[in-house]
């Protein structure tokens, strides 16, 4: 094993303080940055070149995130299509139906010529443009004795077949941090543009509880309204009131379902878990995040608890007086909001 690691993954630079290293590196010939938090025997992985993309979590050697590639480098030669480890979607989360989406008063359509979009199978564009981005850019990697981090920026603006899908001048900074065993993802944007731009994006991490089939887990999801969709998978604007328990066993139930209301903590966050014996991971959402939707499809070993700051096609139902909470984020302005992950008993 240490004669492998020699041989495939070379650090760069390594930042440490107390418990706390952040390492850049190359795994398998790929840029990588590893954030360590010794203390807690936990080490996260991300690769700013295949959409600045969390690939690995591990917990006492076992990691918590589906990533089924052998290796980073074989995701990248695949195209990096699939979505796995936690991909960010932006400028919108799932599916933007009607061929673009409204702001402002105005309908902007897309142009899938230009080889930006990802389209389901009814041609829907779904989860924008950025999840195996090549242009974000490491700003600032580091450690203290608090915490390891590494922001990386992404400048929309530059570059005109995104402009031509969203246009709206604006840029991402997101900032990994990993302190006392815990991962905090944050997403900041900044609209350059003369326009309020709509905020939409979300992420999409998929979690594995290690070696624990996903039919012996239990979810808890937090929400008091379930998201009501068309069969494209397209929200309609309707909401209706959900009674879930504390905890749905994934022995009898799947999710490929949106919900919103959710039930905070004193704190703000909303707290979404799933767990299997002594082995939980939770999922927590600021305030700002005021949708998720869960996906655990058939068959798979795998659980989504996705953060979103609206519903699917949520600028365009704004636009039909069907979804009043759409959040926009006005010129010169910029939009900040944060989820954690916290794994316990691994």
């Amino acid at each position: 094993m240490r004669r492998w690691l020699t041989l495939f993954i070379l650090p760069v630079a390594v930042y440490a303080a107390s418990s706390y290293t952040a390492e850049k590196a190359t795994d398998h010939g790929v840029e990588v940055i590893r954030l360590t938090d010794a203390a807690d025997d936990v080490s996260v992985s991300i690769v700013p070149s295949i959409g600045n993309r969390a690939f690995e979590f591990k917990v006492h050697g076992k990691d918590i995130l589906y990533f089924p590639p052998s290796d980073i480098a074989a995701f990248r030669d695949s195209g990096a299509r699939q979505l796995n480890g936690i991909p960010f979607l932006a400028p919108w989360a799932n599916r933007m139906a009607e061929g673009g989406f409204w702001a402002n008063g105005k309908k902007y359509r897309f142009n899938p010529d230009l080889g930006t979009l990802r389209l389901d199978p009814n041609d829907i564009a779904i989860h924008g443009m950025l999840t195996a981005s090549s242009l974000w850019q490491v700003i600032d990697v580091g450690a203290d004795e608090h915490s390891a981090h590494v922001t990386s920026r992404l400048q929309f603006w530059k570059y005109p077949d995104l402009m031509a899908n969203w246009p709206f001048a604006h840029e991402y900074e997101m900032t990994y941090t990993v302190a006392n065993g815990v991962l905090e993802v944050t997403t900041k944007i900044t609209n350059l543009s003369a326009k309020a731009m709509p905020v939409v994006l979300g992420f999409h991490p998929y979690f594995k509880l290690g070696d624990v089939p996903r039919s012996e887990a239990s979810v808890h999801i937090p929400a008091r309204e379930h998201v009501e969709t068309d069969a494209r998978l397209v929200a309609t604007g309707e909401l209706k009131p959900v009674n879930l328990p504390d905890w749905v066993s994934l022995k009898d139930h799947t999710f490929d379902d949106g919900y919103t209301d959710l039930a905070r903590e004193g704190d703000g966050r909303a707290r979404f878990a799933v767990k299997a014996g002594p082995k939980e991971i939770e999922v927590l959402y600021g305030p700002r995040y005021q949708v998720a939707v869960i996906y655990a499809p058939p068959r798979q070993p795998y659980i989504c608890f996705e953060p979103m700051a609206a519903i699917t096609n949520g600028a365009n139902l704004a636009h039909e007086g069907k979804y009043p909470a759409l959040e926009t984020v006005a010129p010169g302005d910029t939009w900040q909001e944060s989820f954690w992950v916290r794994p316990t008993g691994f």
